[in-house]
């Protein structure tokens, strides 16, 4: 099978949580009960794969964007299912969604900025929260996931998707049969030309498509702004969540320091000039976020990691991993690993045949029913751990200890960059937990 083939077919309340029992889909008819919070592009996304599943009912929606709140709905009517009860108006209009007693769990796909707010919320009236990436902005808002977690019980999972990309879990699966020999060294990053979702006026008939904030559209409302206040890695999660799964991050092991450095901006200044010319208004916005920004983790096993966030310049689409050990090395970018007494001295190998031999068993079982899903497949698995958490009212594979320590990252790389590149002591989010918790993340038929 050639590699692009591959990758293609591929509580209620504060209810105790138990260790999550193997998972049989379609074994029982417990359904889940689903709210949105959000239900824009993303959000929407989202709702598509609910409404393919038999053991869910989107009971309701929530987004301030009338012509979300249409298209959601145009969604859910043309799948047959009963009609959803919206929620809209105004910025707090999620609150009155989740005061509903019909509603498990809910999904937010909001801007950042509200991932948080929603999701403690969320778990504080007993719901669920299914938070997208990354799931919080500041080392207090990590806290305040952690804390509510605790607090209530309530289980909160970070919706990250890529770890169950199949070629990333077939990796996972390896390391864990030891093929790699310890780990050593692990690369990954967000490395995606971002520039025409961050100016983007919906309107290009209009004009050239360089307007953010107010005058854009979508993601440019707001994600652009972050790139104008903030300077760190603002997007970590796709690439350190799977490099967590096969660390063992938060169990067993834990995230102990981080350094970063941000090269200079030039990237989407030089894009408003070439699409709009120097005198267009945004031709003098003053971007504070480097280019490139490159953070640097120290692990408790004493494993180092490289995280790259690179959004503002011409490139092609790159998670950047490499997962290296003593006995040999993966990388994405090359499709291709290295595996000493097995490959060719000194010569890379094409993955191909290791990525089937080692077909993680969650893909082996479900791939067909992942299929035709977003994001090569990856969405649908995404959905379903968090369904199954609701229906068995255990906690979920990725928690809120997961969701702080990822999306720590971007406060902390921000805090090294503005001392210099100065050393940054993660937080024990788990309060010393890491230490005896055990591996749960897509384990035998669980998830």
């Amino acid at each position: 099978m050639k590699r692009r083939e591959f990758i293609q077919a591929s509580l209620v309340g504060a209810a105790t949580v138990t260790v999550a029992p193997n998972l049989v889909f379609g074994k029982d008819d417990r359904k889940a009960r689903l709210g949105f919070i959000g239900v824009g592009s993303r959000g929407r996304s989202h709702v598509r794969q609910a409404l393919r599943r038999k053991d869910v009912e989107v009971k309701a929606i929530c987004d301030i964007d009338p012509s979300a709140i249409d298209a959601a709905s145009e969604l859910i009517q043309k799948a047959g299912a009963k009609k959803a009860r919206v929620f809209t108006g105004n910025d707090y209009a999620f609150m009155k969604l989740l005061d509903r007693d019909d509603i498990d769990g809910v999904i937010i796909s909001t801007p950042w900025l509200w991932h948080t707010p929603m999701a403690v919320a969320a778990m504080k009236a007993g719901k669920y929260a299914g938070v997208e990436v990354s799931a919080a902005n500041t080392l207090q808002e990590c806290w305040d996931l952690v804390n509510t977690y605790e607090e209530t019980k309530v289980p909160c999972m970070i919706l990250e998707n890529v770890c169950y990309r199949r070629d990333v879990m077939a990796v996972l699966n390896m390391v864990r049969k030891g093929i790699f020999g310890e780990l050593v060294h692990l690369e990954c990053g967000y490395q995606h030309d971002l520039r025409n979702v961050k100016f983007n006026s919906g309107l290009q008939e209009e004009g050239p498509a360089v307007e953010f904030g107010d005058k854009g559209y979508s993601e440019a409302r707001w994600r652009t702004l972050h790139s104008v206040k903030r300077n760190g890695d603002l997007y970590p999660t796709h690439g350190i969540g799977p490099v967590g799964t096969m660390l063992d991050i938060n169990r067993g092991n834990r995230f102990v320091s981080l350094t970063a450095t941000a090269s200079k901006n030039r990237g989407l200044h030089e894009y408003i000039v070439e699409t709009a010319g120097e005198d267009h208004p945004n031709a003098d916005v003053r971007f504070k976020l480097g280019d490139v920004v490159t953070s640097v983790i120290k692990t408790a096993n004493d494993e180092s990691i490289i995280v790259k966030h690179d959004t503002n310049l011409p490139r092609p689409y790159s998670l950047g991993f490499r997962v290296q050990g003593t006995d040999g090395l993966w990388m994405d970018l090359n499709n291709s690993l290295y595996l000493e007494g097995i490959s060719p001295p000194h010569r890379w190998e094409p993955d191909d045949k290791y990525m089937v031999e080692h077909d993680h068993p969650l893909w082996k079982k479900y791939s067909e029913l992942a299929s035709g899903a977003g994001h090569g497949g990856m969405d649908w698995f995404v959905l379903h751990a968090f369904v199954e958490s609701i229906k068995r009212k255990v906690d979920t594979p990725l928690d809120a200890y997961d969701a702080a320590a990822w999306s720590a990252i971007s406060p902390l790389s921000e805090q090294s960059i503005a001392q210099g590149s100065a050393p940054q002591i993660f937080p024990n989010f788990t309060r010393g937990k890491w230490m005896n918790r055990k591996p749960v993340f897509a384990l035998d038929d669980s998830y």
